[in-house]
């Protein structure tokens, strides 16, 4: 680990950690969703886990390796979707079909804690359908409730960035940064393929635990500076989603290779 920040409660400085390659990024991962995971289990019995798609799944294959794989109780996981692709669960473009094939399907989760959005609906209709089964869960006590925002209050969320700065999708100058009200929220308008998609909105990813941001690459390291340096905040979400993440009540860690830091101020 070569840099950190300070770490705090609500809007205080996000932690930063800077690693000599993505490797140890992920190994430095694992070690990370670990203790967290032990914590929450220890805590309250479950530990919920929303996970994003893409260059993310591959950065949590420490997890499934004999290293860690057996430190932790998978039992007590529950596992959500950031955001999905209106596709199959099946296809090549699908982030549970990513998840699956090269995490879950590697890890003891019971088959019923894994929640996946319905890959039958539309995207209205899907989105609507998650929802609806998150307020339930907040209703039963199966998930947490932020007392400051009401949403739902998920123990860590785990995030990669594209190299436009879009988080989740959620795209650079799209209407959904505006949405304050829907947990979680459409589109068919995506700039990335495939064009329709559904994902967690703003509020729900600020009412988390845990937020981690996992980056690695050179392609990432101009969104990279733009976000963690100062600056007119509103102007720069607007093309920059990912400036956006500021837990209300948690705390946010990124997780960077030396590439995707390059371009940081070293002092």
């Amino acid at each position: 680990m070569a840099a950190a920040q300070q770490q705090g409660k609500g809007k205080a400085r996000p932690r930063v950690q800077v690693f000599e390659s993505e490797e140890a990024l992920a190994v430095a991962l694992a070690d990370y969703v670990r203790h967290l995971s032990c914590q929450y289990v220890e805590e309250k019995g479950a530990f919920t886990v929303a996970l994003s798609g893409g260059s993310l799944i591959r950065s949590l294959r420490k997890l499934v390796e004999p290293a860690f794989v057996g430190s932790v109780d998978w039992s007590k996981w529950h596992v959500f979707w950031v955001d999905e692709r209106v596709v199959p669960k099946d296809h090549a473009d699908s982030n549970y079909f990513l998840a699956y094939n090269h995490f879950l399907s590697k890890i003891p989760i019971p088959a019923g804690n894994v929640y996946t959005m319905n890959d039958a609906l539309s995207a209205e209709a899907a989105a609507d359908d998650y929802e609806t089964f998150l307020k339930h869960l907040v209703k039963t006590n199966a998930l947490q409730e932020s007392n400051d925002t009401g949403f739902p209050k998920f123990d860590l969320v785990l995030l990669g960035m594209g190299p436009d700065g879009h988080i989740a999708s959620l795209f650079p100058g799209h209407q959904l940064l505006d949405e304050n009200k829907r947990w979680v929220s459409f589109l068919k308008d995506s700039p990335k393929p495939p064009p329709e998609r559904i994902t967690f909105t703003l509020p729900v990813l600020n009412s988390s635990a845990n937020v981690a941001l996992v980056v690695a690459g050179q392609a990432k390291a101009e969104a990279v500076r733009e976000a963690l340096g100062e600056g007119d905040h509103e102007v720069a979400a607007r093309r920059l989603p990912v400036k956006m993440v500021s837990p209300e009540e948690g705390m946010l860690s990124w997780f960077l290779d030396k590439g995707a830091a390059s371009k940081l101020d070293s002092s």
